[in-house]
Formats: C-alpha cells, sequence, structure tokens
C-alpha cells in the first residue's frame, strides 16, 4: 500500500530534453494534465508528417504544451520582480490557458484542420473545450477561457499565452529546432523573457532586448521555409488532406471503408461550426480522435478496393511521394491540365481523377505581421515603438512583408 503522502504527491517534476528538469505545480495542474482531454496530445504529432523529411520529429503537442507553461512560469517571475502585479488567481489562469492552448488540435495538428474539421479553427475547439473541462473541474477554469480568448481586462495575459512574442512561438520553435536538427530556429528564450515587462496593461520587450528579438524574427522565417513549408512535408500533407478527401467521398456514396468509430463520424458528417461548439456528443467524439485513427485507417486503405484511395494511401504509407516543385510564380492552367494527363496514362486512372494526384497550392511565410498585434519595444525614455520602426536591422522590415510561393505536386516514375 502507498501512504497517503504519495498518493497526495501531484507536484511532479519532468524531463525534458529541451529544457531540463520542470516542474507540473501542484495538484490542480496534475489533474489537469491527467485528464483524457490532455492525455490524447500525448497521440498528436506536433509537426505532423514532418518526420518523413527530418526523421526526429516525432515529438508531441503534450511536449510543446509542458515546455509553453515552464517558459510562462518563467515570464510570470519576470515580471513579478520587475513590479508588476499578477493575483495569485490570475498567475492560475494563465498557466492554464497556455497549458490548455493546443488542447483543441485535431490529427496531425494543423494538417487537418480544415478537412475532417471545416470551418471551425483548432482555437475555437480549445475554447469549447475549456468549457466543458469547467462544467467538471470547477469554473475557476472560465478565467483562464477569458485570459485564453482575450476578454479579460488586462491585455498583457493573453499576450503571453498569444501573441507575435508570446510562449507558444518560443516553445514550439526552440523544440522544433531541437528535434528535426535545425539548429537555425534556436532562439534566446532565456534572454527575451528577462527583457518582458508590462507597460500600460501591454506586454512589452525592453530595449535592451531588441537584436533577441531580431533573431527570434529571424529563426522563425528560416523554420517556416526548413521545416514547416518544406516542400516535400508539403507534399506529404497535401497527400494526407487529398486520402481523407477521396475516403469521405466514397463513405458518402455508400461505400464500406474501414474507420474508427470517431474518424467514421467525422467522415459520414459535416458538422457546423455551431453545431460542434455547442453539441456535446460531437465534442466527445472529437476527444476521441488522433493521429493513430487516421494512420492506422491509411494502413487499411492501402489494400482497398478503389484505387485512387489504395494508390494515395499505399504511397503515403511507404514513403513513394508526389514531387513538388516551387515557383515563385503561379503555374498555368496548361501545366496543370498536362500534367494531370500525364498522371492518369501514369497510374492508369481517369483524368477526371487525376486531380487527386495534381494539385497546385500557395506558400505563404509571413514571419512578423505588421497587421496583428505589434511586438513593442520600451525604449530607455518610456517611448513605446513597434519592432520594424525602432530596429537598426533592415532585414526586420523585409521580414514583416509576407512571402509567397507556388507548389506543384505530381506524381512521378
Amino acid at each position: 500500500m502507498q501512504s497517503n503522502s504519495l498518493i497526495n504527491n501531484k507536484k511532479k517534476i519532468v524531463n525534458d530534453p529541451v529544457y531540463g528538469f520542470i516542474s507540473v505545480p501542484g495538484s490542480y495542474f496534475f489533474d489537469l494534465v491527467e485528464h483524457p482531454y490532455f492525455q490524447r496530445l500525448r497521440r498528436i504529432k506536433q509537426l505532423g508528417l514532418t518526420d518523413l523529411v527530418y526523421p526526429g520529429a516525432l515529438h508531441t503537442r503534450f511536449h510543446h504544451v509542458l515546455g509553453a507553461m515552464h517558459l510562462m512560469d518563467k515570464a510570470l517571475t519576470t515580471l513579478k520582480r520587475k513590479g508588476t502585479v499578477i493575483s495569485p488567481e490570475e498567475e492560475k489562469a494563465v498557466l492554464t490557458a497556455i497549458l490548455l492552448h493546443d488542447i483543441g488540435h485535431g490529427p496531425y495538428s494543423h494538417t487537418l484542420e480544415h478537412t475532417i474539421i471545416k470551418g471551425v479553427t483548432h482555437e475555437e475547439i480549445s475554447g469549447a473545450i475549456m468549457k466543458r473541462l469547467a462544467e467538471e473541474l470547477g469554473d475557476e477554469l472560465l478565467r483562464a477561457l477569458h485570459v485564453f480568448e482575450n476578454d479579460y481586462p488586462r491585455p498583457f495575459l493573453h499576450q503571453l499565452v498569444s501573441s507575435q512574442l508570446d510562449m507558444d512561438r518560443m516553445d514550439y520553435l526552440n523544440r522544433d529546432s531541437f528535434y528535426t536538427g535545425v539548429s537555425e530556429g534556436k532562439i534566446g528564450s532565456d534572454r527575451i523573457i528577462e527583457m518582458l515587462n508590462v507597460h500600460n496593461e501591454q506586454l512589452v520587450v525592453e530595449e535592451k532586448g531588441i537584436y533577441s528579438v531580431e533573431k527570434f524574427i529571424t529563426a522563425r522565417r528560416l523554420m517556416y521555409w526548413q521545416v514547416y513549408l518544406h516542400k516535400t512535408v508539403v507534399g506529404a500533407e497535401f497527400m494526407l488532406i487529398r486520402i481523407l478527401e477521396r475516403a469521405k467521398e466514397l463513405v458518402r456514396s455508400g461505400e464500406e471503408i474501414f474507420a474508427s468509430p470517431a474518424l467514421r463520424f467525422f467522415l459520414e458528417n459535416d458538422i457546423s461550426k455551431d453545431e460542434f461548439l455547442t453539441n456535446r456528443e460531437v465534442l466527445e467524439t472529437f476527444t476521441r480522435l488522433d493521429d493513430y485513427d487516421i494512420m492506422g485507417a491509411i494502413k487499411v486503405w492501402c489494400s482497398h478496393k478503389d484505387r485512387i484511395l489504395s494508390l494515395l494511401s499505399s504511397k503515403l504509407v511507404n514513403r513513394k511521394l508526389l514531387k513538388v516543385e516551387v515557383s515563385k510564380e503561379p503555374f498555368s492552367p496548361d501545366r496543370l491540365n498536362l500534367e494531370r494527363e500525364m498522371a492518369a496514362s501514369l497510374l492508369g486512372i481517369s483524368l477526371e481523377d487525376a486531380h487527386y494526384f495534381v494539385f497546385a497550392n500557395s506558400l505563404t511565410n509571413n514571419a512578423y505581421s505588421s497587421d496583428k498585434q505589434n511586438i513593442n519595444l520600451l525604449m530607455k525614455n518610456g517611448e513605446v515603438i513597434d519592432l520594424p520602426h525602432a530596429s537598426d536591422n533592415l532585414n526586420i522590415s523585409a521580414l514583416s512583408k509576407p512571402v509567397k510561393k507556388y507548389a506543384l505536386c505530381y506524381p512521378v516514375g
């Protein structure tokens, strides 16, 4: 028998490969982490199909949110030391908000956000799950929801969770860099956090932290081109989307198709945003859906009698991916038609079905968006200036402009 002291010991230490030992601070947070909704994040990879290019990129959303909570704890300590008054209730709320900010992610993270579920973002699903948790674990979770949805009277708390310099981005850049081995993504999160302050209830960075923030923006741009928008990763993700689209089409035409109960529900039904956010059964079904449902089904679909589904599934499972060509200019309709004719001949499929294997899409890299909550610098004279206007690094102004490229996917050999 365990003693009561051991049973009630809910202040846990986690050995994190990025930061070393980090703690889950007490029973309230321990109970959140132990909840089945949260444990589902262990079964959702942080970077979707990126491990097809970077084999080490097998870390999960579970890793990420614990790391983001660790950084949030450090940021709160820094701000309080500098004189910002943060109540214990507010501290608990913002730590809860960052811990649960990704709880609404579906399988393969962003890849299937608009395929299995259309018209509702993972942030909206996270909010709905937080409301459901509040019913079960207590109304104090509602303050965290207000912080998360930027509906709390102290904006800097939300900015720590979601802005252009938040604990979410700081963790995923360091973590994704670590697991992919792409060193260009590593940032000085300790230095940036040490430079944070609050001015008129808005999050700011002290002037002397400008070069660390410049490196943060540059690292984000590089990680997008080298990892998140790597052409092979993009091609694999598009294939995954096409597989689910074909599966939905077959299910709705009456074809028998293997799927877990949770996956089948979303293949058979188009759920509206309102229904998703208000219907308890829909939300519960979603919380039973993860990467395992998707890949387990795709492995079975490799031998399905439908040639389109089986071809796409086999190619993804065996990493026989579509070729991806990237251009600064959009691909012409003539080029698309030519590639579809060649694909139909190569694969022995109809020209009508060739769009499953030949398609074009745009890729946008926007490391710093001037339309969103700015990164503001607090100058020594008390003036607050937006980062690009304060920086003596001309690259920052360039990085605030989005770069769009175009990808064409088609089969070869």
